[in-house]
């Protein structure tokens, strides 16, 4: 909601019982979340961290945990599609911009990849 997107699009088309959902929580609450489609490419998606709970890590560990099932899953590589605003965060996790930037959800993103052991 705080971003503007539409509520169908945050439960896209690709989703099915395969998706694998990670979500942080402290105490009850949950604070961070991150999903993971795979099919024929490991994508991690809809990576979000509450506002009173962002620089605190959490993000970070939802992508690792979801980085880890990717890869118990076979997978030895993993993409998203960043909002241009969160392209140094995921450079800081070691991901590296590909292709040229894009709108997705009205919102500028760039797709960024990363090889997993």
């Amino acid at each position: 909601m705080e971003k503007g997107i539409a509520k169908a699009a945050e439960f896209a088309e690709k989703e099915d019982a395969s998706t694998i959902y990670c979500v942080l929580f402290q105490e009850e609450r949950p604070v961070a979340t991150a999903r993971l489609l795979h099919s024929k490419t490991a994508r991690i998606g809809r990576v979000a961290t509450s506002k009173q709970h962002r620089k605190l890590g959490y993000g970070r560990l939802v992508v690792q945990a979801l980085e880890r099932c990717a890869s118990e899953l076979g997978y030895k590589e993993v993409e998203l599609h960043a909002e241009l605003t969160a392209v140094p965060f995921y450079e800081k996790m070691a991901y590296q911009p590909v292709g040229a930037v894009y709108q997705e959800d009205g919102i500028p993103c760039q797709t960024m990849k990363k090889r997993i052991i």
